[in-house]
């Protein structure tokens, strides 16, 4: 029935049509819809039974989890501010989060799907499928308060001068996701960081308390940064109950969404498993170096490992195909350089307590780099055993 629906619009979107203007839309929308039956003409090709559309939707139900426990804390919070804490139920505090996260995941989506498709009929291609993971990736990784204009500048930016500039999916050398953090970070510091930005204030059609101006709540990151103890404990750092940005806080929800992309063979345990111990080794070091004046510093080394985005990023996005390491044994280098970076990011300057996501796009510089070693070395190998 579906097949039969397009194959009767088709006509009036390709040339000569009179919506071909959108026909890279309706190409869009027909292999989003079911898997196209067109194969490589030319070159060498593997097909497998799976395509990049495919692909991306799996990480969008991975990222399911985070978005659900986080649409949660946000009303959780909320409530434990107003002090209604014990009178809300569990449900409303669910539906004020998803009061609150659904004009920002219609902000992304219209924005940076509005852009690509825009650039895609104007260079008479194909819509890239890259943004369906990207357009759910930044609402998650921002603060709950980051206004939506603000959010839409950053989308803006990032699929202009971060993907579509080195000439869309597949050919970009940052995260997209996060260089609309950085953007945000470096240009609305004010909205990114502090201990103002992790709570919703706002009521929405009666869900929710109204918070007065200046409420704060600051992450445990946040707190030890300031050289301060923090009362959170171990239990709710896992569990997700702390300021955080959206889906960075629940450990538990994180780990659901790595099991299904490991599973599902589109993420690589290699990376992922190289950030933690990169980031654990680099953490104990710190912990025993004796910088007694650093409360960072003296932050247990499993502690780093499930506070901020170091799992968030670790899992979704440190493993992603496009600016990550491809060869196998690069994927140890790149992963474990950027728990390292992390974790010293955060040590040493205090001014960016959440190092992940500067040490993510670090790295994203030097994957080609450390590919181009890993190849290099095996050719030279090889060149010998034949001289021998």
């Amino acid at each position: 029935m579906l097949q039969d629906f397009f194959n009767k619009v088709r006509p009036h979107f390709e040339e000569g049509g009179k919506l071909h203007a959108f026909h890279s839309v309706f190409e869009g929308v027909e292999t989003f819809v079911l898997v196209p039956n067109t194969t490589s003409k030319i070159g060498v090709s593997i097909h497998d039974a799976i395509d990049s559309k495919r692909i991306m939707s799996f990480v969008v139900i991975a990222l399911l989890p985070a978005l659900l426990f986080g649409m949660y804390n946000i009303g959780y919070q909320n409530a434990l501010i107003a002090g209604k804490l014990a009178e809300t139920s569990i449900w409303s505090m669910v539906l004020y989060g998803f009061a609150i996260m659904l004009p920002k995941i219609i902000v992304s989506y219209a924005v940076g799907l509005g852009i690509e498709f825009a650039v895609a009929q104007w260079k008479k291609e194909e819509i890239n499928e890259g943004y369906l993971v990207t357009g759910l990736l930044i609402p998650l990784i921002l603060p709950v308060g980051t206004p939506l204009w603000m959010m839409a500048v950053a989308i803006a930016f990032s699929v202009i001068f971060a993907k579509e500039i080195f000439g869309g999916t597949g050919m970009n050398i940052f995260n997209p996701a996060l260089i609309a953090r950085a953007f945000l970070f470096f240009a609305y510091p004010s909205k990114m960081t502090g201990d103002q930005v992790w709570i919703s204030t706002e009521t929405f059609c009666g869900l929710g308390y109204a918070l007065p101006d200046g409420s704060t709540m600051a992450t445990p990151l946040g707190e030890a940064a300031a050289n301060s103890a923090s009362n959170t404990s171990f239990y709710d750092m896992v569990i997700g109950l702390i300021p955080g940005s959206t889906g960075e806080t629940s450990i538990i929800a994180i780990a659901i969404g790595a099991i299904i992309l490991l599973w599902t063979q589109i993420a690589s345990w290699k990376t992922m498993l190289s950030v933690f111990a990169g980031g654990a080794i680099v953490a104990f070091l710190f912990n025993v170096a004796g910088m007694e004046n650093n409360a960072v510093a003296n932050i247990p080394w499993y502690e780093h490992l499930v506070l901020g985005g170091f799992c968030f990023g670790a899992v979704f996005m440190a493993t992603d195909p496009v600016t990550s390491a491809r060869t196998e044994t690069g994927k140890y280098y790149y992963g474990f350089l950027i728990g390292a970076l992390a974790i010293t990011i955060r040590v040493l300057n205090p001014g960016y307590p959440e190092g992940m996501m500067l040490a993510i796009l670090f790295m994203n510089m030097f994957a080609p780099l450390i590919d181009h070693i890993i190849v290099q070395r095996n050719i030279t190998k090889r060149a010998n055993r034949l001289k021998k």
